[in-house]
C-alpha cells in the first residue's frame, strides 16, 4: 500500500532495504517528495519511562487546569525529545481548525533530532522544516524550525496561530531572549490568550541570571525532575566529582552584564587562563586522574579557538592523541571527528562552545572543565555531557579547574549547596549532598549532644594519621563583625553591599528597609523508630522586611518574595526586586560615600562594642565598612558570636574528654614481664 507524504526534507531511499530511511539533505525550498512506507516493518514504538508518562500527564493535568504557558524541567538524557514527540498527539485542539504543531530550536542539531524523532513517531503525519535553506509550507502537521531561519525575513508571517495547538520550545531557558518573545507575540502567546496554543518549553537548566526574568514566556513549572534524581534512579551514570585549584588570576578578567553580574568575557577571560603554565596544570590534573586506563572519553571545555588550540598542543606534546572542533569546523569535518571519538580512536576532544547543548556521546568517562564559569547553566550543560548511559561505563569523572573566588565563579561544590571555597576529591553527587546537608543546621538534643561529644573524644585519640583543622576564632563581637570573608562570595556575583550574618543569612540594608536572605533546611518526616525517610531539603528564601515607624516594633513581618534551590539564583531575584523599589545610593557597594571616613555617629556605636580596646578615630575605617559591620549587629551578630563561644567551649570539653581517656589508657597500658607486686 502507498502513502503519499508531503514534506521539506528530501528523503532518501535505502535500495538494500525495503523500509524507507530517513535523512535529512540539502534541497530546494518546498521540495515535495513521494515516498514507500513498509506495511510489515512499522515504526517500532518507543516505551516510555515511568518519569516520561508522569511528565506528559503533568503537562496534560496543567492544560486542563486552564494553563497555556507551560515549563518541563528535565535532566540532560532524561529523553525530552521523546517526550516532545509523544504530547502531540495527547495534546487535544482546542477547536477543529487548531491542529498543527510547531517545534523551535535554536541550533540545527536540535532541529534535526527533533524531525527525525516526529517523523519516525508519526509516518502519516506531514512533517516539515524550516532551517537554513529548506522551508516549511506552514501547512504542515508538524513543523520543526530552528529560531533564526523563522525570523528570517516574512518566514514567520506564513504560520497562522489560529492553526495550531501547540508550540514547543526545545532547551527553552534561551526563551526569554528578544528573536523568541518576536515568535511568541506572533503566536500570540506573549500573555495568556484563551485562543492561543499551549507552549510548552523544555530546558534542563530553566534558571536565569536574573532571577526572575523566565516569567515574561513560561508561566509555571509543570514538572522537574533534576540529574541527581535520575542519577538515582539510574537513568543516567554516576558521576565523580574532583576539584583542582588552577591557580589562574581572575581578578582583571571583565564581565558582561548590568554591573558586571553576567558570564565572563570570552577574550578577557582566555587571557587569564590560557598560559603555558595553567595548561600544564591542566593536563597533569587529567594525567593523574583520567589518563588510560583509567578512561577512555575525556571532553575537554575551553573558553575560545586560542585556548583550544594551545590546550591541544600541551596535550600532544605529552604525547596524547588530542584532537578539537569548535564552531566553524566544517560539519563533515565535525561529524567525522566525532564518529572516531565515539568509536575511541583517541581519548582526548577538546571544545569551545560546541557541546554544551543537545549533543548525544555516551561514551564520554570523563570531563574536563577547564574554563572557569559564572553562569549555572553552563556548568550544568558541560557536566551533562558525561552523564548518558553507556555500556562498560561505570561513571564519568568531571575534573573542576576551580580559580579565585573573589569573582564569584561557580564551582561543581556549589551546586549541591556547598562553600564555595571546598575542594573536594573524587566525590560522587551523594557524597556531596550528604556533605551538604551535614553542613545545615539541625537543631540537636542535649543528650544527643553529650552522646556525639562523648564519641568525638573517643575518636580523638592518636591513631598514626595527621589531620590538619583550622577554626576561625572571634575573642570579641567586633572581630566578627570586622571580618568580611562572609561577604566576599557573595559580593562577587552581586553589586550591592550584602553583609553575612552567619552561614545561612544575609542582609541588605536601604535607606529604611531589610532584605533577608536565608538558607532553610527542611527536615525530613521520621518513621516509627525516629529515624529520618528521604532527604532533607535544602532552600534560599528571600524576604522583604519593612520599616515601621509605631514604636512597638522596628519591623513589620517579613514578606518572602522568591525561594530557590540555587544560591546564586536567589542573590540575582533579591537584587532585581530592590532594583525596582529601592535607590542604588543606599544599595550598592559601589557607591562613592562608601568610600569616605566612618562618621562621629557610625564611630561611637561601634566604640561601645570595643570595650577596653583603643577607640576608632576618624579615618581608621570607611563608612562602607563601619555600615556593614552595623548592619550586622542589628541583624543577629550577637547572637551568632554567642554561638561561636559555645561551640568553642564545646571543643573544649572534647579535647579534655579526649585527654583524660588518653591519660586512662597510659595508665591501663599493659607490658609484658613479671608483674609489679
Amino acid at each position: 500500500m502507498k502513502r503519499l507524504i508531503k514534506t521539506a526534507l528530501r528523503l532518501k531511499e535505502s535500495p538494500k532495504d525495503p523500509t524507507t530511511s530517513f535523512q535529512l539533505w540539502p534541497s530546494r525550498p518546498f521540495t515535495t517528495t513521494t515516498i514507500r512506507l513498509s506495511q510489515e516493518s512499522p515504526p517500532t514504538p518507543i516505551q516510555l519511562r515511568a518519569y516520561q508518562e508522569e511528565c506528559i500527564q503533568a503537562v496534560l493535568t496543567s492544560i486542563t487546569q486552564g494553563h497555556k504557558r507551560l515549563g518541563i524541567s528535565l535532566a540532560t538524557g532524561a529523553g525530552k525529545t521523546v517526550i516532545f514527540t509523544h504530547l502531540i498527539d495527547r495534546v487535544t485542539p482546542p477547536n477543529p481548525q487548531a491542529t498543527r504543531t510547531l517545534i523551535l530550536a535554536h541550533r540545527r542539531e536540535l532541529v534535526e533530532q527533533a524531525a527525525r524523532h516526529c517523523q519516525s513517531a508519526y509516518p502519516n503525519k506531514t512533517v516539515e522544516v524550516e532551517l537554513g535553506n529548506l522551508q516549511a509550507t506552514g501547512f504542515a502537521d508538524i513543523t520543526v524550525a530552528s529560531m533564526q531561519s523563522i525570523l528570517s525575513k516574512d518566514r514567520l508571517l506564513k504560520f497562522d496561530p489560529s492553526n495550531y495547538k501547540l508550540v514547543l520550545v526545545d532547551e527553552a531557558h534561551h526563551i526569554v531572549a528578544p528573536g523568541y518573545l518576536k515568535i511568541l507575540e506572533h503566536m500570540n502567546l506573549r500573555q495568556k490568550q484563551p485562543d492561543s496554543p499551549t507552549l510548552v518549553g523544555v530546558s534542563a537548566t530553566f534558571s536565569r541570571s536574573d532571577g526572575l526574568k523566565l516569567g515574561a514566556a513560561i508561566d509555571e513549572i509543570v514538572y522537574h525532575k533534576d540529574y541527581i534524581d535520575m542519577i538515582a534512579d539510574k537513568w543516567l551514570s554516576e558521576v565523580v566529582f574532583t576539584t583542582v585549584e588552577s591557580r589562574a588570576d581572575l581578578s582583571g578578567v571583565r564581565a558582561k552584564g548590568a554591573g558586571g553580574t553576567g558570564e565572563f568575557e570570552t577574550a578577557s577571560l582566555s587571557r587569564a587562563v590560557n598560559s603555558p603554565e595553567l595548561n600544564d596544570i591542566v593536563v597533569r590534573a587529567w594525567f593523574a586522574k583520567a589518563a588510560p586506563p583509567k578512561r577512555q572519553s575525556t571532553l575537554v571545555f575551553c573558553v575560545d579557538l586560542s585556548h583550544v588550540a594551545a590546550l591541544t598542543e600541551r596535550f600532544r606534546h605529552h604525547g596524547i592523541d588530542a584532537r578539537y572542533v569548535f564552531g566553524d569546523t566544517p560539519a563533515k569535518e565535525r561529524a567525522e571527528t566525532l564518529e572516531k571519538f565515539k568509536k575511541k580512536e583517541f581519548p582526548v576532544l577538546l571544545n569551545c562552545g560546541v557541546f554544551t547543548e543537545g549533543t548525544d556521546i555516551p561514551n564520554i568517562d570523563c570531563v574536563v572543565l577547564a574554563r572557569p564559569t559564572r553562569s549555572r547553566n553552563l556548568l550544568i550543560q558541560m557536566i551533562g555531557r558525561g552523564m548518558r548511559l553507556h555500556e562498560g561505563k561505570e561513571n564519568c569523572h568531571v575534573i573542576d579547574m576551580v580559580a579565585s573566588l573573589d569573582v564569584g565563579i561557580i564551582t561543581t561544590p556549589t551546586l549541591f549547596g556547598l562553600d564555595p571555597d571546598e575542594l573536594v576529591a573524587e566525590k560522587t553527587g551523594g557524597e556531596l549532598l550528604a556533605l551538604a546537608r551535614e553542613g545545615g543546621e539541625k537543631k540537636e538534643t542535649a543528650e544527643g549532644r553529650e552522646k556525639r561529644m562523648s564519641k568525638a573524644a573517643k575518636k580523638a585519640c592518636p591513631t598514626g594519621e595527621s589531620y590538619k583543622v583550622a577554626f576561625t576564632e572571634y575573642d570579641s563581637v567586633f572581630d566578627l563583625i570586622s571580618d568580611a570573608a562572609g561577604e566576599k562570595h557573595i559580593r562577587a556575583i552581586s553589586q550591592n553591599a550584602w553583609v553575612q550574618v552567619n552561614p545561612n543569612k544575609y542582609v541588605l540594608s536601604t535607606d529604611r528597609d531589610v532584605m533577608r536572605l536565608e538558607k532553610e533546611v527542611a527536615e525530613p518526616p521520621r518513621g516509627k523508630d525516629g529515624e529520618e525517610e528521604g532527604e532533607r531539603k535544602t532552600m534560599w528564601k528571600g524576604y522583604v522586611m519593612r520599616a515601621l515607624s509605631n514604636g512597638k516594633s522596628p519591623w513589620a513581618a517579613p514578606r518572602e518574595i522568591l525561594r530557590t534551590m540555587d544560591f546564586r539564583d536567589a542573590v540575582h531575584g533579591c537584587d532585581r526586586f530592590v532594583a525596582e523599589f529601592y535607590a542604588p545610593f543606599y544599595i550598592s557597594q559601589r557607591m562613592p560615600w562608601r568610600k569616605a571616613p566612618a562618621s562621629e555617629g557610625q564611630l561611637r556605636f561601634l566604640n561601645k562594642l570595643r570595650s577596653k580596646l583603643v577607640p576608632l578615630e576618624p579615618g581608621d575605617i570607611t563608612r562602607g565598612k563601619a555600615a556593614d559591620m552595623i548592619t550586622k549587629i542589628k541583624h543577629g551578630a550577637r547572637g551568632r558570636f554567642a554561638e561561636l563561644e559555645a561551640e568553642r567551649k564545646r571543643r573544649e570539653k572534647i579535647n579534655m574528654y579526649a585527654e583524660m581517656e588518653m591519660q586512662r589508657r597510659e595508665m591501663e597500658k599493659v607490658s609484658v614481664g613479671p608483674v609489679a607486686s
